[in-house]
């Protein structure tokens, strides 16, 4: 039996006692959720790094690629260039823009570019019709340019374009209806590494090669038109496709690299919060136990 002196120190001390729990306990609770952020982080950190190490293996086959496209399409514009090739202007006749982009994300704002410069264009020259190669800007256009959008292809941008693949695209492109003034290629230019910029190629229509003033040089029959129209189109979509789908390497791996960085910096800075309420932790068990030796020697 205790006794009644020693009763109020013992109230006291279990008092004492109660009060520093529960802070302890809460503390408990912040430290878990901290330790689960942070290995989360770590989690993301690795899958970033991963994907930085991929995009560079790729980045050099994709410019070899866009090195071997470059050939075709420049070699069409010189065509166009010597024949004098210009737009035929008419009454009803509407502009072609063909945007390439790709199925794929995680690459900065690659694809926003290309969708900017579409909307900037429709505000200057509303009377054009879109065809969009890749899920990402079909899927932001939609919201602002859905009447304009005639044909969309997907699954573009898995692997390096081939020239099959713009072969494919050309031929369906020239079997829409109507007739177009001039058809114009929006892509991402390659300006280096770490740099792209929208950029368009000029493919002129069946009138418009007819029309050239020096196109009778090139000895071309009437009847083989349609065959060099769709060739030069095809020609001038590979260059588009290949180049852009450099820039979209390199921007995910610069896109992968600043996400990595910014992981590290948080996970550095919630060590940081876990090692101090780690402390924190500690500093509240002791004061838990001096306090409760005290009341004891006071009992």
């Amino acid at each position: 039996m205790l006794s009644r002196a020693a009763r109020p120190a013992l109230r006291a001390g279990a008092a004492v006692s109660s009060r520093a729990v529960a802070p302890s306990a809460a503390t408990f609770a912040t430290l878990r959720e901290i330790e689960g952020r942070l290995k989360s982080i770590r989690n993301i950190e690795k899958i970033t790094k991963t994907m930085k190490i991929v995009a560079s293996t790729k980045l050099t086959r994709a410019q070899r690629g866009m090195t071997e496209s470059r050939k075709y399409g420049e070699t069409s514009n010189e065509v166009y260039k010597s024949a004098e090739t210009a737009a035929v202007e008419g009454e009803g006749k509407k502009k072609l823009v063909v945007v390439c982009s790709s199925d794929k994300g995680l690459c900065g704002g690659i694809h926003s570019g290309l969708s900017r410069f579409i909307r900037r264009q429709a505000l200057t020259d509303a009377k054009f019709d879109l065809v969009i190669l890749g899920e990402k800007c079909r899927s932001q256009l939609s919201r602002t340019n859905a009447k304009n959008i005639v044909l969309s292809f997907s699954g573009v941008g898995k692997d390096i374009p081939t020239f099959a693949d713009a072969q494919a695209i050309a031929d369906q492109i020239v079997q829409l209806p109507g007739e177009y003034s001039e058809v114009e290629i929006v892509y991402n230019k390659f300006i280096n590494a770490t740099s792209y910029e929208p950029a368009t190629i000029e493919a002129f229509s069946e009138e418009s090669l007819a029309n050239s003033p020096n196109f009778s040089t090139f000895e071309v029959e009437e009847s083989q038109l349609s065959n060099l129209r769709e060739y030069g189109l095809a020609n001038s979509l590979y260059w588009a496709l290949a180049e852009g789908h450099a820039c979209e390497i390199s921007a995910r791996r610069n896109a992968m690299d600043n996400a990595s960085k910014n992981a590290g910096e948080m996970i550095n800075k919630y060590q940081i919060l876990f090692n101090r309420t780690r402390q924190a932790v500690i500093t509240s068990e002791l004061v838990e136990i001096i306090t409760g030796a005290t009341a004891s020697e006071d009992m």
